[in-house]
């Protein structure tokens, strides 16, 4: 009631001055007040920054989007209700996680939907899920293909939850290629031809010969993306590509290289053998998205190179196919990626974690299960690290292209965005805590806006 009788007063005294005071005192009131209520404090926190195994207890303050202070000696500040007060009551906070394989537009929408719902229901199933995402402690990820550049800014703008978003646009695909959705009776566009759906929603586009890859790639770069997504290798999901071919000509793969250069970014590829990683990887491509089926040979190569290995530790009960020839590609990818992780390990490969969730929106929950599934090759430390500040590393790569280069992901550092989890145990002790973030995960915070309290 005080508060509303200022407020009362504030304005009557307002009515009374010449009308060009009172245009600057309401500009001045309405800036106060919108700041105030951007400023943040939490308290008594076990901080895990990112990069430190070690943690510190200390507090934290949020200033607008970012983290402007942290100490381990109280932080003054108003304490007034201008600022929002937390009593982190010594739990464990960490950065948001981070996935760096994900599908915005297709994690929300099963196969019939995308194949033939009317658009605005496969974005409002993707904006749905993308409030999920946030939920379970992803406040960042990285679209692997997907027409994803309105959502992103709905996002980005607050007119919707879900998490910050490194789009790729539509993944780029060979005809005959794993973007390559179109019924077998259906002539490819060049031959007259129309678009498949998944065109038309721009989850793929179909590019054959090196000019029509440049145009694909501007097409990306012009509408917003951070990095290229070509399909460079045989797909599970897909009907015609078996997992052993390759796709894309060296010269067709050189030409998307190039091209990404151009815009300071660069091409990460779809594949999962051995000889499609080499080719890729000579043609200039810098992350390999999967690689089960990787031999000692390509994974040496991918360190050698300096790049970056997305894969995920698939297993056969995360995905569901209706046939026998997708069902055992399924199997294959599930079976290999043991081998690879442990080859990656030994060689000191960059690694990053992703999920690849598509079109089986009921098993999104499972985004988190995954993540500690690394236990079985890295440490509790290494997993956290990958999540956040190795993924934030990785996303960062896309340079000038990436929208959120104003400040740092991944970590808990002064100057960083404020993109935070506060958990309800500690998770270097025991990572498995992260498969309850409904219970676990008591505040969750992206760029310096409460998404979750129960504290």
């Amino acid at each position: 009631m005080p508060c509303k009788l200022s407020l009362i007063i504030l304005f009557k005294k307002l009515l009374i001055i010449p009308m060009k005071k009172l245009f600057t005192k309401l500009f001045l009131f309405t800036s106060l007040f919108s700041m105030a209520q951007k400023t943040i404090l939490i308290n008594n926190v076990q901080i895990f920054n990112g990069t430190d195994e070690k943690t510190i207890l200390g507090n934290i303050l949020i200033e607008n989007d970012k983290i402007s202070k942290i100490s381990a000696s109280p932080i003054p500040t108003n304490k007034s209700a201008e600022t929002k007060i937390i009593d982190g009551k010594g739990k464990f906070l960490m950065p948001g996680l981070i996935d760096a394989h994900w599908h915005t537009v297709g994690t929300g929408s099963g196969m019939a939907d995308m194949m033939n719902a009317e658009i605005g229901l496969i974005y409002a199933e993707a904006i749905g899920e993308g409030n999920k995402t946030i939920l379970r402690g992803f406040t960042s990820v990285r679209d692997m293909g997907g027409p994803t550049f309105g959502i992103k800014k709905a996002f980005d703008k607050d007119i919707v939850t879900g998490p910050r978003i490194f789009p790729s646009g539509a993944a780029i695909s060979q005809t005959g290629g794993h973007g390559d959705f179109g019924y077998s009776y259906e002539r490819p566009v060049v031959f007259g031809g129309k678009l498949s759906r998944a065109e038309e929603v721009g989850m793929f586009i179909i590019a054959n010969g090196p000019d029509q890859v440049r145009t694909a790639v501007r097409e990306q770069m012009r509408n917003g993306a951070s990095q290229i997504k070509v399909m460079a290798g045989g797909g599970v999901s897909s009907l015609y590509d078996p997992l052993d071919a390759k796709q894309f000509s060296p010269e067709e793969l050189k030409a998307a290289v190039d091209e990404a250069a151009n815009w300071n970014t660069y091409v990460t590829v779809h594949i999962y053998n051995a000889a499609g990683i080499i080719e890729a990887l000579n043609a200039g491509v810098k992350c390999i998205e999967h690689g089960q089926l990787a031999n000692e040979e390509a994974v040496k190569l991918v360190k050698e190179k300096g790049a970056w290995l997305s894969i995920q530790a698939f297993e056969v009960k995360d995905h569901k196919y209706p046939d026998a020839d997708r069902s055992a590609k399924n199997k294959a990818v599930s079976d290999g990626a043991d081998a690879v992780f442990k080859l990656a390990k030994k060689y000191g490969v960059k690694v990053a974690f992703g999920t690849d969730f598509l079109f089986e929106p009921e098993m999104n929950y499972k985004q988190n299960e995954m993540l500690i599934r690394l236990n079985k090759y890295y440490s509790n430390f290494e997993i956290l690290k990958m999540a956040t500040s190795q993924n934030a590393e990785l996303c960062e790569m896309s340079g000038e292209r990436n929208p959120y280069k104003e400040a740092k992901l991944g970590v808990i550092k002064e100057g960083a965005w404020a993109d935070m989890i506060l958990v309800d145990g500690n998770v270097l002790k025991d990572i498995s805590l992260i498969a309850n973030p409904e219970k676990i995960f008591l505040l969750i915070i992206k760029s310096g806006k409460i998404h979750k309290n129960i504290l």
